[in-house]
């Protein structure tokens, strides 16, 4: 496929058919999906395929109360586990809402589930100093999860990036058998989409870009201004 065209129609598929992804086929989505940049190119990226569904109805529950507080802070209004500012949700709005949850309700059934970890000895986090939470190391795991699920469109395959795990990262550590200097940075499912949406709803580029500061203009291509 096009590039562009795999951007814009690489949509978080989270419904699938029956159809299986062989290994073959998973193994050329990593193999392109290495590419991606990292800080200092040190690939501290870690994929572990997750084929027992034991370990994967484990995740599942491992991830309900995570999904449930979610949900209440949503239906409360408050962005979920927003780092600035309290939440105002009580123990007891979270434990009265379901755990149910699309993707995650049928993560036995996957064609396939891939958790994604980082070794945090070789991520960079400028911000790691900062009076706020950090978001510097991400640059250096997230372009390689994003670059599996360009993969998987192009295969004419779709997926979803979902990150409930990692709020559980001490119950799922021990399940994983993960080492004390990796993090879980995303749980990834592929699979054939039941349905290919073709038509994106996203904010223009005017709507969230700016000159300079700010305070400055919304920025708009010279095309558009002429077009204005």
């Amino acid at each position: 496929m096009e590039v562009y065209d795999v951007m814009r129609t690489t949509f978080a598929a989270r419904d699938y058919t029956d159809d299986p992804v062989s290994d073959g086929t998973l193994y050329r989505l990593l193999e392109n999906a290495r590419f991606a940049p990292s800080g200092g190119n040190r690939q501290g990226w870690r994929v572990l395929v997750i084929k027992d569904r034991m370990i994967r109805r484990r995740l599942k529950e491992i991830m309900q109360p995570t999904i449930k507080q979610y949900k209440a802070q949503a239906a409360a209004g408050e962005t979920p586990f927003c780092a600035i500012g309290e939440s105002r949700v009580t123990a007891e709005q979270i434990e009265a809402c379901s755990s149910a949850f699309a993707l995650v309700d049928d993560i036995e059934q996957a064609p396939v589930l891939l958790v994604i970890c980082v070794d945090l000895t070789k991520v960079t986090a400028f911000d790691k100093d900062l009076p706020r939470v950090g978001v510097i190391a991400g640059a250096s795991i997230y372009p390689f999860a994003w670059n599996i699920l360009l993969a998987a469109r192009n295969e004419g395959l779709g997926g979803v990036l979902t990150t409930f795990l990692s709020q559980q990262e001490p119950s799922a550590r021990e399940l994983l058998a993960l080492p004390a200097d990796y993090a879980l940075a995303a749980m990834l499912a592929i699979g054939k989409p039941k349905k290919q949406l073709r038509r994106l709803k996203r904010a223009q580029v005017e709507s969230f870009t700016w000159t300079d500061t700010f305070k400055g203009e919304s920025f708009a291509s010279i095309d558009e201004q002429d077009n204005a």
